[in-house]
């Protein structure tokens, strides 16, 4: 009998030996878990932050690009604007003198001498 208990000791002592043991690596591999999460974590908010500056970086872009093509079509308007005034003043030079091929300058005082001497 007395050898009986004490192997039944022995079993005893074991399993709570081998449930420490197990315990404990548990635990081991819980808290590395944890920090593998952590470093996870640490990862994915550092491509966040790039991605967000990524983004941002983008949108300064777009918004230069968005002004610069306002601005080149305030310039197509100003063109378009000065070709019509230079249109304008080509009517009026047209009107004010419609041959302007013509060089000969007449001068009226010279014209009038001839026709009255």
């Amino acid at each position: 009998m007395r050898a009986l208990l004490l192997v039944a000791i022995v079993v005893v002592v074991l399993a709570v030996i081998a449930l420490v043991a197990w315990k404990a690596s548990t635990s081991r591999r819980t808290e590395r878990r944890r920090l593998q999460a952590a470093e996870h974590r640490e990862r994915a908010q550092a491509t966040a932050l790039e991605a967000d500056l990524q983004a941002a970086e983008a949108d300064e872009r777009a918004a230069r690009a968005r002004r610069e093509q306002l601005a080149a079509q305030q310039q197509k308007v100003a063109a378009e604007q000065r070709r019509g005034e230079a249109a304008e003043l080509h009517a009026k030079a047209d009107e004010l003198d419609p041959y302007p091929d013509n060089d000969t300058v007449v001068d009226d005082t010279e014209h009038d001498r001839s026709t009255n001497g």
